[in-house]
């Protein structure tokens, strides 16, 4: 069964399970697993930091044929605690993985930069920035990161783990209301890739680093001090993206290979 889930970050220590910590991912197993009454574990399409928020994460947990859908996603509501939603409960086929057949994942990250205009019911999910950013500089920098690079000096290295990413697209734009929002997809992200890509690009934002800054820190073989990580409230995941049915088999197949360059 494939969960869409949203929820607000602000008051979880992200989404995997830790020891006498909040964390969405123990709040949904726990409470899946009390209205089924079995012991439910989910896989999730990718595991967010304590303070990001999502309104289109995916999961994916195997459950007996008999359990009713209809009836499942209303007793989640109401189980459920306000800042976390399972949107759709939806039958898929014993192939799908919400990781490992996903095509590719859609992040937000939304910045404010000024200060007067800031709005106080949006400061848990918009990062206000004290320096003016211009926009043109952000999306000039961004375009050179685009494609398949090793993402080491923007990732926090973990053992065994390839930092090569496929980055489709990284684009700023400005909304009526001031607001900049950076839209970002990948095939695959590391482990804070891309509050370390923002955090390069808001530097050039403000006109402390040059638009080919970023860009020239993918030659590094590990990650520089030089590069900041953007506050997490900022950020959402807003989607992720699957094959047709047919295809999820290959996709997993491809996905679990160790990639080089």
């Amino acid at each position: 069964m494939r969960l869409d889930i949203a929820y607000d970050g602000t008051d979880f220590s992200g989404w995997a399970r830790q020891p006498a910590r909040r964390t969405v991912c123990g709040v949904l197993e726990d409470t899946l697993s009390l209205v089924l009454r079995l012991d439910v574990r989910l896989t999730v399409a990718g595991r967010t930091d304590a303070g990001v928020h999502a309104t289109g994460q995916v999961a994916h947990v195997d459950l007996p044929a008999d359990v009713d859908l209809g009836v499942l996603v209303p007793r989640l509501a109401r189980a459920l605690p306000a800042d976390v939603r399972v949107g759709a409960a939806t039958p898929v086929p014993p192939e799908f993985d919400a990781r490992f057949t996903a095509l590719r994942r859609h992040y937000a990250y939304r910045v404010c930069d000024h200060q007067a205009s800031a709005d106080p019911l949006r400061r848990n999910h918009v990062v206000t920035w004290p320096r003016p950013l211009d926009l043109g500089a952000l999306n000039a920098a961004s375009a050179l990161l685009l494609g398949e690079h090793d993402f080491v000096a923007f990732c926090k290295r973990r053992e065994g783990a390839t930092t090569i990413r496929e980055l489709q697209r990284l684009d700023w734009s400005r909304a009526a209301d001031g607001t900049l929002e950076a839209r970002v997809s990948a095939d695959a992200f590391c482990h804070s890739m891309v509050r370390s890509l923002v955090g390069a690009l808001l530097a050039v934002g403000e006109g402390r680093k040059p638009p080919g800054w970023p860009a020239g820190m993918l030659t590094a073989t590990e990650r520089p001090s030089a590069i900041t990580v953007a506050p997490a409230h900022g950020l959402a995941l807003v989607g992720v993206d699957y094959p047709a049915d047919a295809e999820l088999a290959a996709r997993a197949e491809l996905t679990r290979r160790v990639r080089t360059l």
